[in-house]
């Protein structure tokens, strides 16, 4: 059984359509799973939530949809510095303004969790569960740079076994691992990436009698559009920065030194 899994859309929609354009050539029959955070930081969360609907590509809630669907006091992530966290207080409220009443109860109604059984539910094998954060919160960043032991524990949180997988986003980097024989994927982010690649990501699982296989896959879409459109918006400028440079922002300029 493949599945193509993707998460962290983030409400870019070209971003969003160079992932779907790319399934559509490499595994147009498997099945599509999204890990959550499918709003926030660009301009088109109705329209990124009704293409994966009618895509028919079904996941779980993220930090982002629970918090917007809740309307709580803030999206629940971690901010680099001061300013990055005023401008995620900036895209939570126009995130909150802008989505639709049938987008809102959408992301409400989203689960938390979601196991798959590649073999099927009729006989013995391993099972895939799909998070966005750990096994507690969608909060809860789980990183590369996390050791086995908080793996581990992870695993035992969700009843995860050797063979098993465990699959979140949320970091917006992806990476894979295993530990005590249990698979871990990070399927980084399709709007948002934060390791230097602008390019959209996402993952490709295959789960069988022989073991696990996963590809983790960029492509490349109109980064520029996504850009123009968030200048265009009331969005902070900045958000345009983030998606052309892959999440890492040029240095400051500095003065030029032959200058007196």
């Amino acid at each position: 059984m493949r599945y193509v899994l993707l998460s962290d859309v983030h409400a870019n929609l070209p971003a969003l359509e160079g992932v779907l354009d790319d399934i559509s050539t490499r595994s147009p029959d498997a099945p599509a799973y999204h890990l959550g955070d499918l709003v926030g930081y660009a301009p088109w969360p109705n329209e990124v939530v009704a293409r994966l609907r009618g895509a028919g590509i079904s996941g779980v809630a993220g930090n982002y949809d629970s918090t917007v669907a809740a309307r709580h006091a803030h999206c629940g992530c971690r901010y680099e510095d001061v300013r990055q966290e005023a401008l995620a207080h900036e895209s939570f409220a126009w995130t909150c303004a802008h989505v639709s009443g049938e987008t809102t109860r959408f992301l409400g109604a989203l689960p938390f969790r979601i196991d798959l059984r590649p073999l099927g539910g009729h006989a013995a094998g391993p099972t895939v569960t799909l998070l966005h954060g750990n096994q507690v919160l969608n909060t809860v960043y789980v990183h590369e740079e996390r050791d086995d032991a908080f793996l581990a524990k992870l695993a035992g949180g969700v009843g995860a076994r050797a063979g098993d997988v465990v699959c979140f986003g949320h970091t917006h980097k992806a990476f894979h691992r295993v530990v005590d024989g249990v698979h871990f994927v990070n399927t980084g982010s399709v709007g948002r990436p934060k390791d230097g690649d602008p390019r959209a990501g996402y993952v490709l699982l295959d789960v069988d009698e022989r073991g696990v296989r996963v590809e983790l896959v960029r492509v490349a879409y109109d980064v520029e559009r996504a850009a123009r459109a968030i200048v265009a918006s009331t969005l902070p400028d900045d958000f345009a920065e983030y998606l052309r440079t892959g999440g890492r922002p040029a240095a400051p300029a500095t003065a030029d030194a032959s200058r007196t």
